[in-house]
This record gives C-alpha cells, structure tokens and sequence, in this order.
C-alpha cells in the first residue's frame, strides 16, 4: 500500500493527530509513516497503531505521498530542516505542515525552498477529537493542499484558515487556552469543596458545568453575554458570584493571559 502521510516525531501530539486519522479513515495504518528516535516510543506507535515507524527522518520525507508534519520541538527544527535539506530535488516531496510553535512560514519555506508548506497551530483536545486547529498557507501551498491540510486537521476537531499574522494570538488563545480552562474547572471544584461538597462530586459538576455551557453556546449561537444575564436574576446567588470575580478582576486575568502568550509566542519565533 502507498505511503501517503508521515510524521516527524512521535510524540504526544502527534500521536493524537494519527490516532484520530486512523479512526475517521481519512488514512488506514499502512498508509501512515512515523520517524521517532525513542526505540520504546517506536515499538508503542507500531504495535497500538500498526503504521509504519523509522528512526530515519529522510525515509518519512521521501516516503510520503500527500503530506508530513513536523511534529518536533521548535528548538530542534533547524538541526532537522539541515538533515532534509540534503534530500535531491528530484525526489517526489510532499506537503510540508508544522505544527511547531513561533516558527513562520519565512522560516519554513527558507529551510524548504519552492516547497509547498502549512503553517498550523491545533489545541490538547485533539487528543479526543475535539481540537481547534488555525492554519495559514506558504506561497506554493493552492487549493489542492489546503484540502488536504483542511481533511486532516478536520479529524482531529476544528479548524479555520487565517492570516499569518494572527498566529501568535491564535497561539495565546487556543494554544494555551486548555490550561486556562483546566485552571478555571479546577478553581471551580476547589470552590464547591470549599462551600462543602465531596471532592469527586464537585469535579464532575465543575466539569459538565463547563462542558454543557460550551455545548449550549456553540448550538445556540449564543452570545456569552446573553447567557450570563439569562442565569443572573435580579438580587439572586448567581449575581452575588459574578460580583465577586469582577472584584477579582477575572475577565482582566483572562485577556491579559491569552496577551502574554501571544508575546511569549513572537519570542519564541524571534
């Protein structure tokens, strides 16, 4: 069978990307090729997902028909664009995808020259298909390969095309936002043991609480604003609350959270 998808690193991201392509059929196992340098990590990918594995970074990019994501650490992506770089340019090369943090399309397409390459940033919940996933386009990426990023980044939740230079917020929103939200769950729990509930009860209702205003706003349309004043009734608990954490100055934390990690973003691509 074809090789037609291959990833560069098997890591925890990564493994989410090919577990949730695997399952939607978008690529059966013996299409999916996986360069990794732990021989344990190896072996795992291989024997819970049966595709393709390599220590070889060369062979997934030599190997792969459709598309390969750089799924590394943004540290070493120089080192691993260098050991590419020496690939002939006869050889039939794919879609190039990073998912890798700070770097920029320049920088991409400076380490794969004339290539077609995508820019992308998915979110932790890819893990259970639920990812949002922002995606720009190199100059020689077209239509063909934005279907295909679009198809693969479709399996793992959803995404949404943008302009590079929104990258850096996308990453301080999404990137970052499930830490903000765990944060927030666990607050949340924290304050329903504090007013006495059993902890495992304050956790689940902390999390289907979460969980079921996010379901409620993305199938209504909702805007948030609308929702928080249909709960909060005139002298009720609900406005007593909401007091409380614009005293505490909650919504501030909020923005001036997804700002720093915007920064931090541009810092580390700088």
């Amino acid at each position: 069978m074809t090789i037609k998808f291959g990833l560069i690193g098997g890591g925890v991201m990564a493994e989410a990307i090919l577990s949730r392509l695997i399952d939607s059929g978008t690529y059966q196992s013996a299409e999916i090729i996986v360069s990794e340098p732990q021989t344990a990590r190896r072996d795992y990918l291989q024997q819970h997902y049966q595709v393709i594995i390599t220590d070889d970074n060369k062979t997934v990019f030599t190997s792969a028909k459709d598309a390969v994501i750089l799924a590394i650490k943004p540290q070493i992506f120089s080192a691993i664009a260098q050991e590419l770089a020496d690939i002939p340019a006869t050889e039939h090369l794919p879609l190039i995808i990073s998912i890798l943090a700070g770097v920029t399309l320049k920088q991409l397409e400076a380490a794969f020259p004339q290539l077609p390459v995508i820019r992308a940033m998915p979110n932790t919940p890819a893990t259970v298909g639920a990812a949002m996933t922002a995606m720009c386009l190199g100059h020689y990426a077209h239509a063909e390969h934005e279907n295909i990023g679009k198809q693969i980044f479709a399996a793992i939740g959803e995404v949404v095309e943008i302009p590079e230079s929104l990258m850096d917020a996308v990453t301080g929103l999404s990137g970052s936002g499930p830490a903000y939200v765990a944060l927030m769950i666990e607050a949340l729990a924290d304050g329903g043991v504090a007013a006495g509930l059993p902890r495992d009860i304050a956790k689940q209702l902390a999390l289907q609480t979460v969980l079921g205003t996010a379901t409620l706003l993305q199938e209504t349309k909702m805007h948030p604003a609308e929702l928080k004043d249909r709960v909060t009734s005139p002298g009720g608990t609900t406005i007593a609350g909401v007091s409380q954490l614009e005293k505490a100055g909650f919504r501030s934390a909020i923005i001036e959270a997804v700002k720093a990690a915007k920064v931090r973003s541009q810092e580390l691509g700088s």
